[in-house]
């Protein structure tokens, strides 16, 4: 699963990507670092993340792991500073860890448990993180990306919860993009669908969904987290975005364009 690089359009950037241990965290890590960026991965288990970055070396990428709980303000703080320790600078967050969402559950039946986790891992980290890293990135003219969901768009009847913390990202990264944006850091959000160990778990829950996924998609395929997604990770965190800023971009085939 390696991204296309013909030019290398990170060079000399720094990027810390949450939730990189697997799926379209990875994906983006390895964009990123095949177009030059040294990348942190940050991720809370040691037993995907370290194998992650080991794998982005191994394809020639300049990649660490580092453990970080996103739901923890003090891990986030060790990460950035960590990061700025060890290369000097950082000019990209990218924020995608997000915790368990759980099988399809009808807004009654949800579990404090899975409603904090959510909140704690979506919205409350999205501002931490911001937090945290904003005098790096204000003084590398950095940018700041969320992961969110065409599902905190236009809501979800089975993931209520779900919906409801992608939706925060959203509002949250459109009003740090027109504060943030005299300071020259630009905030954006991408909403993947992606194949994931996520996904593939849901395949096997349920065995009509890879066929109806397809089959609602234009261009008929589930998206690769480093092909398809890390691309426009890249793109938003090199100067070819220098003038794009609060946006959402839907990164799924075609499957929603209510944009």
């Amino acid at each position: 699963m390696n991204a296309p690089s013909d030019t290398r359009l990170l060079d000399g950037k720094v990027a810390i990507v949450t939730g990189a241990g697997g799926g379209v965290g990875y994906g983006i890590a390895m964009a990123m670092a095949q177009h030059g960026a040294k990348v942190v991965i940050a991720a809370r288990r040691p037993d995907n993340g370290e194998p992650a970055a080991q794998a982005i070396r191994e394809v020639g990428g300049a990649a660490v792991f580092f453990r970080c709980d996103v739901t923890q303000r003090s891990s986030i703080e060790s990460t950035v500073a960590f990061t700025v320790d060890t290369f000097g600078r950082l000019d990209c967050v990218v924020h995608n860890a997000v915790s368990a969402v759980g099988p399809p559950t009808e807004i009654q039946d949800v579990q404090p448990e899975l409603f904090q986790g959510m909140v704690a891992s979506a919205v409350r980290a999205s501002f931490d993180c911001a937090q945290v890293a904003y005098p790096h990135l204000k003084a590398a003219l950095g940018s700041y990306l969320l992961i969110t969901s065409a599902t905190g768009i236009e809501g979800s009847p089975y993931l209520p919860v779900y919906g409801m913390v992608k939706a925060a990202q959203r509002g949250f990264g459109k009003s740090l993009a027109r504060e943030w944006g005299p300071d020259g850091i630009r905030v954006n959000l991408i909403g993947p669908v992606a194949m994931t160990p996520a996904l593939e778990v849901a395949y096997k829950a349920n065995p009509v969904l890879e066929a109806r996924l397809v089959k609602r998609t234009p261009l008929q395929r589930v998206g690769d987290p480093a092909t398809d997604i890390g691309p426009a990770a890249v793109f938003f965190a090199s100067d070819l975005a220098r003038f794009v800023a609060g946006q959402t971009l839907i990164v799924d085939g075609g499957g929603f364009m209510g944009l």
